[in-house]
């Protein structure tokens, strides 16, 4: 289904809502901590996307720990790609730092990928 939402001017249905929020998941699957051999999305950096029914996007992230050399970049690369994408009309990044990031936030794949088991309690 293409998304099709600056001709016409009803509000986004929750379906709309629901397959732009996809598209931008995977986006955000593209884009790596550079320390890191995980995207950012299952590192668990990404803790919401909102998106309103004019199809603006809100997102609320970390980076791994304060003091991260990529703190102002990925924020910045998030922005850009997601603003760029086809029904998106404006993209917002918010970085904040509570809940502070912690390997627990990582999916089951990305705890895999980097060796994390049940040992490290994750």
């Amino acid at each position: 289904m293409m998304l099709n939402i600056f001709k016409k001017k009803e509000p986004m249905t929750a379906e709309e809502k629901a397959l732009l929020k996809e598209r931008i998941i995977a986006v955000l699957g593209s884009i790596y901590d550079p320390e890191i051999p995980v995207d950012i999305y299952n590192l668990g950096l990404v803790y919401e996307i909102n998106i309103d029914d004019d199809a603006n996007v809100n997102i609320l992230m970390t980076v791994t720990a304060p003091n991260c050399p990529v703190a102002d970049q990925l924020p910045m690369q998030v922005k850009e790609k997601v603003s760029t994408m086809m029904g998106v009309r404006k993209c917002k990044v918010d970085l904040t730092f509570e809940p502070a990031w912690s390997p627990s936030l990582m999916s089951e794949e990305a705890k895999a990928e980097l060796g994390f088991d049940d040992e490290f309690g994750l």
